[in-house]
């Protein structure tokens, strides 16, 4: 067993960025002579919280022989200067590096962790190229913030969005000693305003937060020079990743991302470790379900073993993970594996027309796995499954990615509307294994010329419960009347399950409030008035060729 410390009192320091903003941080040390590796954490919340919603307190990995340095970053707590999202996280990412690697007591050698925003630091930070800079392991990380952090395939993630802008602006109104704008924004905070004339920006941002960088998020286009720079830009890093994700968490998209892109050019291990969790707690009770003790949070016993070999002069031995440790869902249990599996099932929708009314007609048919004698015979015309989204309506959200709170809810409930159509498999008679990204290819029909889909993947016990497994959501602009495939790529997952249950594809044009309702009118998220939302019919050819489901194979 590795050895413990006794831990000092916290200290405070302080360090000098290049342009002299004073930046401040509590350091927590061994009490032992040393010297030993530096575990850094730069983050925008207040450096006492440290991340302790995810993370065991720095005072339990200083007893595992590491300075411990959390930091405010810049405008933040009690570090000087203003606080723009991102801005200044490169440069003065390089500085506290270099900064920390000379603490007293230090090898000189330092890595980095945290999650969210956190992670996003590490990442500006190892972009800079600091030379003491070892190894690090950002967890869900919206690694390009416009695809994996403020849109899901053109979608707002509204409730995620403004949820984030609102505390952020509380924080500033906080430390400016504004009274009135932190009861504004704390009170808002309590009960989003996404019954606003404009949900997407609320009179409450606009009114006590005209600096927010959610204005920039909702008024900036996708190929914007705004978007780069907000980007960690790390075509020339090249370091020991520890990859942390989760599967009802919102920013999955950034993890995967990052870890492609870093396992396909690396000299480096690049694990990847995903649990059941949402963005916060990481525990065995995801939503309503409880996963066992298997998904309780690794995180910390593993970052200790990632940096002591990677940071600590007498390094344990060499660190040859499997690359890829997911947490299988319903059998409930990790599984380590050396790549993503590559063979897919594909599956076919039928019905009579009536998957929006009747939950027995919708089918979700395995093929070609199913015996030809099995399966329901094809309709003499073409399937079509007609539902209307109503705006003073609309499907709501529970559970899923990027709901708040996120996890695993029963959605029976949801799945028994009549503006939601569901698909349902006869009950296993083998055991399903899926680990990947699922495709979906819908063949569809609207009156309106843009239109949201929201496609969810569930498991169907026998007693009825309906378990979300993955969800994807995307904003579609086809000419009205024109039928047209369209193609959406769900939340990553992993889950195997059991004879006796079924899977099912439940479809919506709405999921409110994680996204923001689509008004039907073309116009953007920050003109968009709940005033003037349409009533919206759309049509989906279940049996037509185009209309598929992949599922990628355990």
């Amino acid at each position: 067993m590795a050895k413990r410390y006794a831990v000092l009192p916290k200290e405070s320091g302080a360090m000098w960025t290049r342009d002299r903003v004073r930046l401040e941080a509590d350091i927590y040390r061994p009490d032992a002579a040393g010297p030993f590796p530096v575990l850094l954490m730069r983050q925008p919340y207040g450096r006492a919280i440290a991340s302790t919603v995810v993370y065991a307190h720095p005072t339990w990995y200083a007893a595992q022989g590491f300075i411990v340095v959390i930091q405010d970053v810049r405008g933040r707590g009690t570090s000087e200067g203003e606080f723009h999202l991102f801005e200044h996280e490169v440069d003065d990412g390089f500085d506290t590096v270099a900064w920390a690697a000379t603490l007293p007591q230090s090898n000189g050698q330092v890595g980095m962790y945290g999650f969210s925003y956190q992670g996003m630091t590490q990442l500006f930070a190892a972009a800079a190229l600091p030379p003491a800079l070892k190894a690090i392991a950002p967890a869900m990380v919206g690694y390009h913030p416009r695809e994996d952090w403020a849109y899901e395939h053109g979608a707002f993630l509204l409730q995620a969005g403004v949820g984030w802008a609102i505390q952020l602006a509380a924080e500033t109104a906080r430390l400016r000693g504004d009274d009135d704008a932190f009861h504004h924004l704390y009170q808002a905070s309590r009960q989003l305003p996404i019954h606003d004339e404009t949900p997407a920006c609320p009179a409450v941002l606009q009114q006590y937060a005209p600096d927010s960088f959610l204005h920039d998020w909702l008024t900036h286009p996708p190929d914007s020079d705004y978007w780069q720079g907000i980007t960690p830009q790390l075509d020339q890093v090249d370091l020991p990743m520890l990859h942390i994700g989760g599967w009802f968490d919102p920013y999955l998209r950034g993890d995967l991302r990052l870890h492609r892109e870093l396992a396909a050019r690396s000299q480096y291990p690049q694990p990847l470790w995903i649990g059941p969790w949402g963005h916060i707690p990481w525990g065995r009770q995801v939503g309503g379900r409880d996963f066992g003790p298997a998904a309780n949070s690794p995180v910390d016993r593993l970052q200790v073993e990632w940096f002591a070999h990677w940071l600590q002069d007498d390094a344990p031995p060499s660190w040859q993970p499997m690359p890829l440790h997911l947490f299988e869902m319903s059998a409930n249990c990790w599984r380590s594996r050396p790549a993503w599996g590559q063979q897919t099932q594909r599956c076919q929708l039928a019905s009579h027309g009536l998957a929006a009314m009747d939950q027995e007609d919708g089918k979700l048919i395995f093929q070609p796995t199913i015996p030809a004698a099995d399966r329901p015979a094809p309709p003499e015309l073409p399937s079509i499954d007609t539902w209307v989204h109503d705006p003073w309506r609309p499907v709501p959200s529970l559970g899923g990615h990027a709901a708040m709170p996120a996890g695993a809810f029963n959605r029976a409930a949801i799945d028994s509307r009549s503006d939601v159509l569901t698909y349902t498999s006869v009950p296993l008679q083998a055991e399903l294994a899926v680990a990947g990204q699922i495709e979906v290819a819908l063949h569809c029909q609207c009156d309106r010329p843009t239109f949201d889909l929201s496609i969810t993947l569930s498991e169907v016990l026998p007693d009825g419960t309906v378990y979300p497994l993955t969800q994807g959501y995307g904003r579609f602009e086809v000419p009205a009347q024109q039928w047209s495939t369209c193609r959406l790529t769900l939340q990553p997952t992993c889950f195997a399950l059991p004879v006796g249950q079924a899977l099912r594809l439940s479809i919506s044009t709405a999921c409110f409030p994680a996204y923001a309702v689509n008004p039907g009118t073309g116009e953007a998220d920050k003109d968009s008035r709940l005033i003037n939302a349409k009533i919206t019919t759309i049509s989906l050819q279940a049996s037509h060729g185009a209309t598929q489901i992949l599922l990628p194979l355990s």
